[in-house]
This record gives structure tokens, sequence and C-alpha cells, in this order.
């Protein structure tokens, strides 16, 4: 061939003519596009008697209304290969999250998105409704026969695990939860793999929850907004009040609301 990847050292068998040489000058290609992420902060977990890490992110925590939703995404730390053109799904188009969905769920070792609902989180809050909703992922992954040896997380706070209780005398967190060490890292879905696939699997799921749902009451045009606060989804809901699928223990109008 007229052109290889070596150095400028390199020696070729075909005569190529000097215009062509320069035009050919050789280049090196990273491993991972920049600004993609990569397994190797997930890689730095890998010791005897940990093999596989959780990829753990939410999405839907500041919308009005709809569900919150926690993404897992599994990997092999001891072989596990990358995969292109997976990022924080905030950084991707609808369609080619959709594209990419199916890709993640092949790719990791196991895969689950859980729900907590917009009554959930009135009821209980926003925290324990990241909690409610990450358990729920956290137990399909478990029920299909994986169990990961430690958790990566999106952001500076571990919401997933319970609460540590103060003392002896206080009552335990109720249910089985995550008993993985968690580990949390802020912009993790900026840097990490399993994070960014773990955020377009919950991103995917979400969305499609909201689309159905705006089928069903279309005036806050959830198929556009999935629930988050634009000025056009407040002005609905100050017209007509919320739905059934809002937070109402939130400020659905904002401040500038007479």
């Amino acid at each position: 061939m007229a052109t290889t990847a070596a150095g400028p050292t390199g020696k070729t068998q075909v005569k190529v003519p000097a215009k062509t040489k320069k035009k050919a000058k050789p280049t090196t290609k990273a491993k991972s596009p920049v600004g993609f992420p990569t397994l190797d902060v997930e890689r730095s977990f890998l010791t005897p008697g940990v093999r596989l890490l959780a990829g753990v992110d939410e999405v839907g925590r500041g919308a009005l209304a709809g569900p919150v939703s926690v993404g897992i995404a599994v990997v092999n730390l001891e072989d596990h290969g990358l995969l292109a053109d997976v990022r924080d799904s905030k950084l991707l188009k609808p369609e080619d999250r959709d594209r990419l969905e199916p890709l993640v769920r092949e790719w990791a070792v196991a895969s689950a998105v859980g729900h907590a609902s917009s009554r959930e989180i009135d009821d209980i809050g926003i925290i324990a409704a990241l909690r409610l909703a990450g358990t729920r992922a956290w137990l399909e992954i478990l029920a299909g026969g994986t169990t990961p040896d430690v958790v990566l997380l999106d952001g500076s706070h571990n919401w997933l695990s319970p609460d540590v209780q103060a003392s002896l005398f206080d009552e335990p967190t109720p249910g089985p939860w995550c008993e993985a060490p968690v580990h949390t890292r802020v912009k993790a879905d900026m840097s990490c793999l399993s994070v960014a696939a773990a955020s377009v699997l919950a991103k995917v799921a979400r969305d499609r929850i909201m689309v159905d749902l705006h089928s069903e009451v279309p005036a806050y045009g959830w198929n556009e907004n999935k629930g988050y606060a634009t000025s056009a989804h407040r002005d609905v809901i100050r017209l007509q009040g919320p739905s059934a699928y809002h937070r109402t223990s939130w400020n659905l109008t904002g401040p500038d609301a007479g």
C-alpha cells in the first residue's frame, strides 16, 4: 500500500510521489474519540474479588411531571470493549439515543431501568424516590442472575444506598436494597462509559413513558418537553392546573406566578 500507519521513520516498499507522501502524513488515532467516555475509570476498580461494575445514572430528577428513572449498565472489568458513539444522553440527539439503546443492552453484561412515579415522588420526596427507582433497577439486575461487585454512581451524593442508621434503636430501612459498595463521581456520565450507557437507557425509557402519557394528556406537550419546566409547559399548568402525572408537591408554576 502507498500509505501505512508507521511513523516518519517507517519504510515502504512502494514508491510514492513526494507530493502524495506529504498528503498522507501519518496520524495517531486515539482508542476513543476525544470527548467520548471510556472504561479507564471503571478499570481502576479492578481488584481481587471485584469483576463486575454497575454504572448508574438517573434522568427526570428536575422534571415537573412524570417519573424519575434510573438506569444501570453492568460491565466486566476484566474483559469489556468500548462501544462507539455512546456519551452522556443529554449530548445525544433523540434519534441517536434510540439507535444506541439496543446496542447498549447488547453490549452490557446486564442492564435495567427502574422508575418511581410522580405520586411516589410527592409521597416520599425526590431522594427517596431516586433510591426506590434505583433499587427497582438493581433488583431486576439481580433477578437476571447478575450480581455486581461495585457501583459507580454519577454525582456527588450516594442516593442509592439506604441512609446509615444513627443507632441500633432507629427503625431500619424496610425492604431489599443495593448492598454493593457505591462510589460517586461528579460528571461520571461524561467520562465513564458504563455510566453514560446507563444514562442512555434511562433517558430512552423515560422519554417513551412521557410520549405515551402525552397521548393520554396532550395539553402539556410532553412529547416535546418530556415533563420538564419549559415556559409553555408552565403556562398550561397555570391555565388548567396540574394533571394526575404532575409532581404537585413542587412549585409547578414557577416564581413568577401571580
